[in-house]
């Protein structure tokens, strides 16, 4: 293998004269086949990660640098991460807070600025034309997108309209989530389950006969006290039965009406209707917020 390194090397650098000592060591390394794992890690490597000014919306993860390295090497390290030039990066050493400590300049080792564990290297991209800048990269919605007209859809065969609408044609209550259910069993069973809890004309109905107008009322969930307003059915709302309650306090949603239909009359905010499942009717006097406690004698 040595003898393998020493022609490499020879060769290497006969064709590069720029290699330096941190890529022998690097080659030396790579032959030897010895474990990156941190525990065979030389004591001068560090990991830090990065971050970029204009590439916000993407994590990088950690490089592995050597404090021998220079800020120029750091930086061709870094351009094969992010794709900004060397020449138009500015790094800035952060600390786990990710408060700038220092601007790194080209000249120094990456080890003069002492990088710690969980400090980090923020890239400021000095590109004015950078095609990341103003979320070049990141922002989908700059990029222009070629969008088809209703008619050029419909001209098309095998789309998944004319499919919704050949399927509706023959079932108007078909829906594509029947349509999953029919091969997966466990989404056959959630839309079983689903039209089950699906409220019909009926919903309330039974409980709804026990209630009447004048009633007072417990209101579930807070406990909500009032007086029953009205019990049947509303339109503007699902199907079954509702009841409205005029609540003691403005605990409620409108003043007695639905979408411009009216119910009962009750000041703003102090109307609302509920399920009959909801509401529990008997002896609810209205609570004095003002009245002596019997046990604290203070209001």
């Amino acid at each position: 293998p040595w003898v393998w390194l020493h022609k490499v090397a020879k060769v290497r650098t006969q064709s590069n004269t720029n290699m330096t000592t941190f890529d022998m060591a690097s080659l030396k390394e790579y032959v030897r086949g010895e474990p990156l794992g941190m525990a065979a890690q030389a004591e001068s490597t560090v990991l830090l990660p990065f971050s970029h000014s204009n590439l916000k919306q993407t994590n990088f993860m950690e490089v592995r640098l050597d404090l021998h390295m220079s800020i120029e090497r750091v930086k061709d390290k870094l351009h094969t991460h992010c794709g900004t030039q060397p020449g138009s990066m500015k790094l800035i050493l952060r600390d786990e807070m990710g408060r700038d400590v220092a601007t790194m300049t080209d000249g120094q080792m990456l080890g003069y600025y002492s990088p710690q564990p969980g400090f980090s290297i923020h890239i400021v991209d000095l590109d004015p034309n950078s095609l990341s800048k103003g979320g070049g990269i990141e922002d989908v919605s700059q990029i222009e997108k070629y969008v088809m007209s209703d008619a050029d859809y419909d001209k098309r065969d095998n789309t998944y309209r004319k499919y919704k609408e050949k399927k509706l044609a023959e079932d108007p209550t078909w829906s594509l989530e029947k349509e999953m259910a029919k091969k997966n069993p466990l989404m056959a069973q959630r839309l079983a389950e689903k039209e089950a809890r699906k409220p019909t004309e009926e919903t309330g109905e039974e409980k709804a006969a026990t209630i009447q107008v004048g009633n007072r009322c417990e209101v579930a969930p807070g406990g909500r006290r009032g007086e029953v307003k009205f019990v049947g059915r509303v339109p503007e709302l699902q199907v079954g039965f509702w009841v409205g309650v005029q609540f003691d306090d403005p605990q409620g949603k409108n003043d007695g009406s639905v979408k411009g239909t009216r119910y009962f009359d009750c000041p703003e905010g102090f109307g609302a209707f509920v399920r009959p499942d909801n509401v529990e009717v008997g002896d609810f006097p209205e609570e004095d917020l003002l009245a002596l406690s019997d046990d604290e004698g203070e209001i």
